[in-house]
């Protein structure tokens, strides 16, 4: 498959393509950006919101974009670095999104999660250009920060423990580092981090980064990442409800025994 950047014609046939009942509009005139609905079909939809808060008010209907970090090629996969990309892949084949068009140096799917339209992305810019590829995708289809999901590895969280957080810094993740820098400096968007470890010793970080799991590492990553699944299901469908909260307390001791 060729990474030249797709036209918005080429991202609007795969859209169809999809057959998604409710898509977004590639049109680069923003006032002409509008829903579309899926052809030959006449069932009425009804647009679900997603909630970015309680304490909102108002109800809105507003896509997400959910981007995994990681690095292209078969030689990183399965690597500590990547578990970015493994979650967006989850979350694809949860959902039945075919991740099959390149836009904007990114790899990316259409689709739904419940009635909420999700745009998944794979920067294919490596790791620490990956930024190039998510600030220009977020700004074409007008995606506001707090609808602007990342996922990445941390290592400052114990293997298999994930977080949810609304904002933060980079935490020295030059992956996350770079989409802040391509978000104009902006810190204000949600990130799932999922814990990695840290490197044994005296190892090298770049070392323990690129390097696979253990066969015990290896089952608390997949456990993580179908429960990562649902977290993120429940922060598209409810936002940063009570549920999130209770998401975050397990999961901050759910290796502590008894």
């Amino acid at each position: 498959m060729s990474l030249a950047m797709a036209t918005p014609t080429t991202t609007t046939a795969a859209a169809a393509h999809l057959a998604s009942p409710l898509l977004f509009s590639s049109s680069p005139d923003p006032r002409r950006r509008r829903p579309l609905r899926a052809p030959l079909r006449r069932t009425r939809i009804a647009v679900v919101a997603s909630v970015p808060d309680p304490a909102d008010k108002p109800v809105e209907y507003t896509p997400w974009l959910i981007a995994g970090l990681g690095n292209p090629g078969s030689k990183y996969q399965g690597t500590r670095h990547n578990v970015g990309f493994e979650m967006v892949d989850r979350i694809a084949r949860d959902g039945g999104i075919t991740m099959n068009t390149i836009q904007s140096k990114s790899l990316l799917g259409v689709g739904l999660i419940g009635e909420v339209p999700v745009l998944l992305i794979k920067p294919q810019s490596y790791m620490n250009y990956c930024g190039e590829a998510i600030g220009p995708l977020a700004a074409y289809y007008q995606v506001p920060l707090r609808h602007i999901l990342v996922i990445y590895d941390d290592m400052s969280l114990p293997n298999g423990v994930l977080r949810v957080q609304r904002k933060g810094g980079h935490g020295r993740h030059n992956g996350l580092q770079n989409v802040i820098e391509h978000l104009d400096g902006c810190r204000e968007f949600p990130r799932l981090s999922i814990g990695i470890g840290s490197p044994p010793g005296k190892m090298d970080t770049r070392a323990f980064l690129l390097q696979k799991f253990s066969s015990e590492e290896r089952i608390q990553i997949d456990t993580a990442l179908e429960q990562g699944v649902d977290a993120v299901r429940t922060l598209v469908l409810k936002g940063f409800s009570g549920s999130i909260e209770r998401f975050n307390l397990v999961q901050k001791y759910k290796f502590n025994k008894a």
